[in-house]
């Protein structure tokens, strides 16, 4: 089965069991400030798994395209990925685990559809804690479903608990399931989850049924919802009988041009990162919201990826430009699904093409300092000059182990790992530090701000000029971040005329309200939308009195004198054409 045959089929089966079929979300999420990427399909889903009503009702379905760093230095192993696309099927507040789980089976093991024979077919379950109690109603209904007590596994909350991705937000416990391969037992406890390959995660059931505050509370939700994930890829992978996520006819195209370009035939871990990293860079860079390499944010995680991919190329031998031909194919394979791809594909390859000519100079410098550091060695290059090189000049270890065994050097491996892991936990500390809050808390700070931004955005228009556009927003409870396509900074006199105006509108006191309606009405009567969002076929207006009117999903105050007082704190520039504000209400 192919990967458009496999969300064929699972978008019709849910259509059939009442769910409407939405489209995927982009890839920065808007409602989800403690994370950089849409990581899961319930990214884009909070306002309505905290309770908002969906326009399209309670039962929802559609194919995500997700973005995951965690596991960036698994990539090219067997099953990990940093792009993949998410098939997902939502209950919010309707249908809870019995539905769920049955539909699941009936998906996977229906010789109609997926086919798996269900004596290959184990589960997992949440074995309960403080949190939450054991989840022996799921393994009742599995039970019930003929999978046997010796194929369910109850596991704790790092296995067997999803959410939030970010500090806050809906979570709750889930099951899995997984395919046995048929690979011998790695031990006397191996089992689902394991990592030795045996047992293969197909998907995921999850049930929203709290809310992680701040606090670390876990709160009951107003509503009890479902979210589930399927992986295209891994799924495909088991269908086509394949060992590897890379073997699959969703890579084979982008590994053949790699090994034509590096003029080599066996695949390799190199190769394999270099599709992964190439086809997440090609995404990012196509999505509509205009993100672009740079060393803040979304930016700063592109930059990593393609420079990380031209890394592993000079290791596979490929000296010349090669990313933007990679794209090529990579878009080609997905504009048909992912028209925003063709749509944007000069402006991909022009920034990949920009970002590659600019690492060759980091990579110049990078030499140059590996040949003072030459000169300052006798037999071994230490871990803390290795790691410069890494961090300021971009080299993997590896490259820097080649280089020095041509100068008859080693490197301090171990010395090397120690100074990894200090950065590594620096950087872990100091994200937590910074993504503490969100707009997951549907706190009052972050809805005052969330209707400061349709302020903002046609104050701008109004002040500055009317062919301003959104190009995306972040929010937590002490700020608001505004991105928009405009080529010129801001003057003093200008950033105080829109402060002007939006604290006059604010005293005004006007009254928020919303209508339902499809795209086409929204465009008719002008309401403002994110560029080249995709939307439903049923959304939310969100109307400030007559002064503005935009597609959103909220959440918004009821009279604009709640938001407060508002004052932008910082104007600047994040790439070329495209300008981006921050600012607070008190």
């Amino acid at each position: 089965m192919k990967a458009k045959e496999l969300k064929d089929k699972f978008l019709e089966f849910f259509k059939g069991r009442e769910h409407k079929i939405i489209p995927s979300a982009s890839l920065i999420p808007e409602h989800d400030p403690t994370v950089l990427f849409t990581t899961a399909g319930m990214h884009p889903l909070v306002p309505y798994i905290l309770g908002q009503k969906h326009p399209l009702g309670k039962r929802l379905a559609n194919v995500q395209k997700c973005i995951r760093t965690g596991d960036i230095n698994e990539v090219g192993d067997e099953t990990h990925l940093t792009f993949f696309e998410m098939l997902g099927n939502w209950s919010l507040g309707d249908y809870f685990k019995k539905e769920a789980i049955t539909w699941s089976f009936e998906f996977l093991t229906s010789k109609k559809l997926l086919g798996f024979d269900p004596k290959i077919l184990n589960v997992t379950v949440f074995e309960g804690d403080k949190d939450s109690i054991r989840d022996d109603e799921s393994a009742n209904i599995w039970q019930s479903l003929g999978i046997p007590k010796e194929r369910i596994y109850f596991l704790p909350k790092k296995d067997n608990w999803w959410g939030p991705a970010g500090a806050t937000g809906p979570c709750g416990p889930c099951t899995e399931m997984f395919i046995d391969t048929g690979k011998k037992k790695c031990s006397n406890d191996c089992k689902p989850g394991c990592g030795c390959g045996k047992y293969f995660e197909i998907w995921n059931d999850v049930f929203m049924e709290y809310n992680k505050t701040s606090e670390g509370k876990y709160v009951k939700l107003a509503q009890r919802n479902v979210d589930t994930g399927m992986g295209v890829e891994r799924t495909i992978a088991m269908l086509e009988n394949k060992k590897s996520i890379y073997d699959t006819e969703v890579f084979k195209p982008i590994i053949d041009k790699i090994k034509a370009l590096a003029k080599i035939k066996g695949d390799n871990k190199s190769v394999r990162i270099i599709a992964d990293h190439i086809k997440a860079a090609t995404f990012i860079l196509g999505d509509e919201l205009g993100i672009t390499p740079s060393n803040v944010d979304q930016g700063y995680v592109l930059r990593r990826l393609i420079r990380r991919a031209i890394r592993y190329g000079k290791l596979i031998g490929i000296e010349d430009n090669f990313t933007s031909e990679i794209a090529s194919v990579i878009i080609d394979m997905y504009k048909s699904h992912y028209n925003e791809l063709g749509k944007n594909k000069d402006f991909i390859i022009k920034e990949l093409d920009k970002e590659e000519d600019r690492f060759k100079k980091t990579l110049e410098d990078g030499l140059r300092e590996f040949t003072k550091i030459l000169k300052k060695t006798k037999n071994v290059i230490s871990g803390k000059d290795a790691f410069i090189l890494f961090s300021s000049y971009g080299f993997p270890l590896e490259m820097t182990k080649d280089l020095a065994k041509e100068n008859n050097l080693t490197v301090n491996e171990k010395e090397f790992d120690e100074e990894f892991k200090r950065h590594q936990e620096l950087s872990r500390v100091g994200s937590e530090k910074r993504f503490k809050g969100g707009l997951a808390d549907s706190s009052i700070e972050t809805t005052r701000l969330h209707t400061a931004t349709h302020l903002l955005n046609e104050a701008l228009r109004k002040i500055i000029d009317k062919e301003i556009y959104q190009m995306g927003s972040n929010i937590t409870p002490e700020r608001l971040r505004f991105d928009f396509r405009y080529d010129k900074k801001l003057t003093p006199e200008q950033i105080k005329a829109v402060e002007d105006e939006i604290n006059m509108v604010v005293q005004l006191d006007l009254k928020v309200t919303k209508k339902q309606m499809t795209p086409a009405e929204a465009k008719k009567i002008g309401a403002q939308a994110m560029f080249g969002e995709k939307y439903g076929e049923k959304i939310y207006v969100y109307f400030v009195g007559d002064y503005s009117k935009e597609i959103c999903g909220g959440p918004h105050v009821e009279h604009t004198k709640q938001v407060g007082k508002f004052k932008i704190i910082k104007e600047e520039a994040i790439s070329a054409g495209v300008r981006r504000i921050k600012a607070i209400v008190t």
